[in-house]
């Protein structure tokens, strides 16, 4: 089996309301969809990203490195033959969510040819992972009311907060009020995007205590290394790294400099391999994970289920997945449904990522 033709097609789907927060803004998925064709007619799938604020990528910049970098150099390649794809990808610096996005259609391709689930090929360790919904900028009744909804509608249970506005006052009281209105056994986490300093982020955590939140997440930028290594030290819920944790490198440094207490696993932005590089990394070092949310699609979020239910460290904690129902359309052909605050795995070979054809002729654009 011969990769034998590599697609990237733009689309671009609308959000029903704009996702506000600290590093961006975003009110169209205006993505890049893969497909690596195999001489046998096997096809793999994946979905990537652009984050021009987060990663530098955008919708042209991905087509044009995959068109005319990667793809010369994938074709007539094996598919099977992960190690020797993902030493030519590392020859280009950066680029991380078309890296991945490539890596997972590679893992697709090789579920369906062995005519196993994914999820199964990676750990199989359970069928289905809990549900985090992320809660954007909002005043903080219209927080709460979101929260409420979210749980009665899906049985959703796990809040990611969207901080790092200015002033601090608009967090902390968001953070009192879900407290008081979701209840004691709720989990509540924290994003600041990078939105706070070092010493603004010890003040909220401050003024926070006694909520039981669970974690602060890139409460600030990474180059604040003196602040952010005294935050880690200071607080007593992880500091955990998602922007500053591109890479594998990138991990283990922040983890060894003491910069993260906490790593943040986006599949969109690694790929399987490099995601299970990292998860390894940190069940060795004994370090919590989440598997996060790159505002993603409903392909982008089977991925991150696939790779999250494989492995008993990956889905302790429930999994940013929830972010497709702000979009008004998606190019499944069947779509994921939030049951009792889970999201199952597709039992079928490969990923399960069914491209409904109809939806990608109306939304591509090219």
């Amino acid at each position: 089996m011969r990769i034998e033709r590599i697609e990237a097609i733009p689309y671009a789907i609308p959000y029903a309301r704009p996702l506000k927060f600290a590093s961006g803004e975003v009110t169209t998925a205006d993505h890049v969809l893969i497909r690596v064709h195999t001489d046998t007619g096997i096809m793999g799938v994946a979905d990537t990203p652009p984050r021009p604020y987060t990663y530098g990528e955008t919708q042209d910049s991905i087509v044009s490195v995959v068109n005319k970098v990667f793809a010369p150099q994938l074709l007539g390649l094996d598919p099977l033959d992960r190690s020797k794809v993902q030493q030519i990808l590392r020859r280009t610096v950066h680029n991380p969510t078309a890296k991945g996005a490539l890596d997972i259609a590679l893992w697709d391709i090789i579920g369906v040819a062995l005519s196993t689930p994914v999820h199964k090929l990676l750990g199989g360790f359970t069928d289905s992972m809990r549900v985090s919904h992320m809660l954007g900028f909002k005043p903080a009744a219209e927080l709460l009311a979101e929260a409420l909804r979210f749980r009665e509608t899906y049985g959703i249970d796990t809040f990611k907060l969207k901080t790092g506005r200015r002033p601090l006052s608009l967090d902390i009281e968001a953070c009192h009020v879900l407290r008081e209105g979701l209840g004691a056994d709720t989990e509540i986490y924290l994003d600041a995007n990078r939105g706070w300093t070092a010493n603004e982020a010890m003040e909220v955590l401050r003024r926070t205590e006694g909520l039981g939140l669970s974690m602060l997440e890139e409460p600030c930028d990474a180059g604040e290394a003196m602040g952010r290594r005294r935050l880690v030290q200071h607080s007593s819920i992880p500091i955990v790294g998602d922007e500053s944790l591109s890479t594998l490198g990138d991990v283990s440094r922040e983890l060894l400099s003491g910069g993260s207490s906490g790593v943040c696993i986006k599949t969109a932005r690694s790929g399987f391999t490099e995601a299970q590089k990292i998860l390894g990394l940190c069940e060795g070092l004994g370090v919590d994970v989440t598997m996060g949310n790159q505002i993603d699609t409903q392909v982008g979020s089977l991925a991150t289920v696939t790779f999250g239910a494989a492995f008993e460290s990956s889905s302790r904690r429930a999994g940013e997945l929830s972010n497709f129902l702000d979009m008004t359309d998606d190019l499944l052909a069947e779509p994921l449904e939030i049951v009792a605050g889970s999201i199952r795995v597709r039992e079928v070979p490969g990923v399960g990522a069914e491209i409904d054809p109809d939806k990608l002729k109306k939304y591509r654009q090219q």
